[in-house]
């Protein structure tokens, strides 16, 4: 898997994350694990450390979210652009394997994919005021 299939695997967990349980949590990630075509253990083994990285630091992402993000809520957000923008946070903030321009363009790049026709401009905006 390149690193921009593992990214999105996250984005997709993550997306998942907000329509259940916290209780769930370990289950949903599971199943949406044994719906890839056979990672290799160490596929597994990333994605699950990776998506439990994030998990541990929503509290602290979305803080900085929310002074990033003047005027908006985050529970107002469009669900696929504020999972874009905590995945980002996360690579900016606690992933020094990251350049802070690659975890932005990436990011602008799934809200291409993933988002409205507003999404890329606005996950652009949101992440240049951490920057």
């Amino acid at each position: 898997m390149t690193r921009r299939e593992i990214r999105e695997h996250i984005f997709l967990m993550l997306f998942r994350k907000d329509f259940h349980e916290a209780t769930e949590l370990t289950e949903q990630m599971e199943l949406y694990i044994a719906e890839l075509e056979t990672p290799s253990l160490e596929e597994y083994t990333y994605l699950t450390n990776r998506f439990q990285t994030v998990v541990s630091h929503l509290e602290e992402i979305d803080q900085t979210l929310s002074e990033a993000a003047s005027g908006w809520k985050l529970n107002r957000m469009n669900k696929v652009d504020l999972t874009i923008l905590r995945l980002a946070v996360y690579e900016m903030k606690f992933d020094e394997d990251v350049p802070v321009k690659v975890a932005i363009n990436e990011a602008v790049e799934m809200a291409k994919t993933f988002g409205g026709d507003e999404s890329p401009s606005f996950v652009n905006g949101v992440l240049a005021k951490l920057a």
